[in-house]
Order: structure tokens, then C-alpha cells, then sequence
């Protein structure tokens, strides 16, 4: 009588099938997980309430002006660099080497009423992220800054060379405005 194989073969390639879902899952279970928290909310949340954001900055922009300097370049209330990759950053953005890497980095912001033209006080979170890791983050609120007359001044260090992302919120009497900034540190 003849010896018919094929019914090995098969169970050969089901269970070779299966090793390598286990060691997919597996292999991905190890890995970590770093969630983006683009305006220091969840991506969903962003995703669900994007029109929000950005009629809250308009809002706040007609009412003040918004000065955030970082390492003696001006910012307004910026948010452009969401809509764009780091690579495509790399090439054409103004933000590039925004930051000093292994030196002090230092930020100086206010907030002046359009009719008054009085600095108003700021209630900051503002938070600094390497782009592909959670572990360096640098999370600065009103007690990390020196206030002086309502101008908010600090300094920080960054201490790895790579991609960055520079988030925030500013609220001025209930009214929020948010940054988004993607630079490096060189």
C-alpha cells in the first residue's frame, strides 16, 4: 500500500501558520505603545473636535496678541505644522533647528489685550516631545515659568538630538488657544 503525504504537509503549514501568529503577537505585545497627545488631548479627541481648536484660536486671536518666543525666534498661535510629516518638515519648514540640543533653551511668551494693550495673565501647559517617544517628554506649566509683569520666561534642556514636537494650551479668561510646532534639536 501507498503512503499518501499530503494530509502532513498540510498540518505542517497550519501549525507553521499559527507559530507565526504567536510570535506576531507576541513580538508586538513587547514593542511600546506611545500615544500622541497633539494639543495635550487623545488623537481622538483632536480628530473629533479639530474645528473646535481652531475656532477657539480664532476667537482668541481677535481678542489678544499672542507673542511666544523659543531661543530668540517669534512665534504666533501656530498649528500649521499638524498637517505635515517630518520629512516633508525637514524640507520646507521655517521651524527647522528650532531647538538646542545638550544647551539651555529658553521660552518667553505674553499675551496683550488688541484694545487695552495690557499683558494678561497666562494658565500654561505647554509640553515638549521627542516625535517617536514619550520618554523625554518636558512638561512645563505656570509654575515652571518666571513671571514678571504677565511676560512668562523659562528655560529647559534638550538632552537628545532628534525630531521634537512642541504642543500647547494658553488660556486667558476661558478663552484657549493652542500651538503646534515640529522642529529638531541640533
Amino acid at each position: 500500500m501507498k503512503r499518501n503525504y499530503w494530509p502532513l504537509f498540510f498540518i505542517g503549514i497550519f501549525l507553521f501558520a499559527f507559530s507565526m501568529i504567536v510570535w506576531t503577537v507576541n513580538s508586538a505585545i513587547k514593542l511600546p505603545v506611545n500615544e500622541d497627545k497633539s494639543f495635550l488631548r487623545s488623537y481622538q479627541d483632536v480628530e473629533e473636535n479639530y474645528n473646535d481648536i481652531i475656532d477657539s484660536n480664532e476667537d482668541f486671536l481677535s481678542k489678544y496678541i499672542f507673542n511666544l518666543q523659543i531661543n530668540d525666534k517669534t512665534f504666533g498661535l501656530t498649528t500649521e505644522d499638524i498637517k505635515y510629516s517630518q520629512r516633508v518638515l525637514e524640507k520646507i519648514s521655517d521651524h527647522k533647528h528650532l531647538l538646542k540640543y545638550n544647551k539651555q533653551n529658553d521660552i518667553k511668551l505674553y499675551v496683550m489685550d488688541k484694545v487695552t494693550k495690557e499683558k494678561k495673565a497666562i494658565d500654561i501647559v505647554l509640553k515638549i516631545t521627542m516625535s517617536s517617544s514619550n520618554d523625554f517628554d518636558i512638561l512645563l506649566k505656570n509654575e515652571d515659568f518666571k513671571n514678571v509683569s504677565n511676560e512668562y520666561v523659562t528655560s529647559f534642556k534638550i538632552t537628545d538630538e532628534n525630531n521634537w514636537n512642541i504642543t500647547g494650551t494658553f488660556k486667558v479668561d476661558g478663552i484657549t488657544g493652542s500651538i503646534y510646532i515640529k522642529t529638531n534639536a541640533i
